[in-house]
């Protein structure tokens, strides 16, 4: 699993990058890939509009709305094989008359 840094020293090495400070000594203050200081630079260019790709607000919403999607699928297979076992008793759905 990847090493978590906080926002403020995400922030912090990207101003120092910014002022010019090099990568490579960034990395070895920071004790952090070369790799992960190039990429929260190229982030950071998306997130102010200097280059394409997605924002960090966005990737955010797109997680959200895939955790999402996998628990309503999760609870509709669940709904699904609730009502395969009520019918294979021979127990109608509520409100149901045969």
């Amino acid at each position: 699993m990847p090493r978590q840094y906080s926002p403020e020293v995400r922030r912090q090495v990207i101003e120092l990058a910014r002022a010019g400070t090099k990568v490579k000594q960034l990395a070895v203050t920071f004790e952090m890939s070369e790799a992960t200081v190039y990429g929260w630079l190229k982030q950071e260019r998306i997130d102010r509009g200097e280059a394409e790709g997605a924002t960090t607000d966005q990737q955010l919403e797109l997680a959200a709305a895939r955790r999402r999607i996998r628990q309503l699928e999760t609870e509709l297979a669940v709904a699904r094989k609730v009502n395969e076992v009520f019918l294979s008793e021979g127990v109608a759905p509520k409100g149901f008359t045969r």
